[in-house]
């Protein structure tokens, strides 16, 4: 169960797209804020499951201008092991 707070700290991928500032008329801009979600992944120390949901934050590079930062954003994917874990933990 520990395993899921470290992946949420690849939600924390999401900020470089925010320190690594895109030319205005790239497209996406919207989606550039979904990397403010792995702040989340943050959660993991507590509430591990909470914080794997975190890595969706890793979709804030999917539409960057730099190739390699925009690769990154295939670690987003990890959020649905996060969000499997707390429905099925919680809700059922």
């Amino acid at each position: 169960m520990s395993y899921l707070g470290l992946i949420g700290l690849l939600g924390l991928i999401g900020l470089t797209g925010l320190l690594n500032k895109v030319h205005p008329s790239q497209p996406g801009g919207s989606m550039r804020l979904l990397g403010l979600l792995g702040l989340l992944g943050l959660l993991g120390f507590w509430i591990p499951s909470f914080g794997a949901c975190g890595a969706f934050g890793a979709f804030g590079v999917w539409n960057h201008q730099n190739k390699t930062i925009s690769r990154l954003a295939h670690f987003g994917w990890f959020g649905a092991i996060g969000f499997l874990q707390s429905f099925s933990f919680y809700l059922l």
